[in-house]
């Protein structure tokens, strides 16, 4: 009986560890979004680094990270744009190209989630 209760726990361990990885979206860095960007067009990926620039107001805008590899541009409307020289992790979708505020970005990533770094 308590060999079945062991195989049972492990087995519902090994399902919940298996649902929490893939739930979670890859982290990329900026350049291997930048080198192929319609590789990861509309798809969710993680980009951690240091926001470099921030135009926004009222819960909206733009900030651009800089991981080390690269520079991007990620686009927000539900939690504001951060100050310049955070470090901010960001899961979100990647966009080719965005126009925001009449100006015309290149691979810009949707944010979808706020990472702590």
């Amino acid at each position: 009986m308590k060999d079945r209760f062991l195989k049972l726990g492990t087995a519902g361990a090994l399902f919940a560890l298996m649902l929490v990885l893939t739930a979670c979206p890859p982290q990329k860095s900026i350049a291997e979004l930048q080198r192929d960007p319609m590789r990861y067009n509309n798809k969710e990926v993680i980009v951690r680094g240091t926001v470099v620039q921030s135009i926004g107001a009222m819960g909206t805008g733009m900030f651009e990270i800089d991981d080390g590899t690269g520079k991007m541009w990620v686009y927000t409307d539900r939690f504001g744009t951060p100050a310049k020289g955070t470090q901010v992790g960001v899961a979100g979708t990647v966009t080719p190209t965005l126009t925001f505020a009449g100006r015309s970005f290149a691979t810009v990533m949707r944010e979808t989630q706020r990472r702590k770094y």
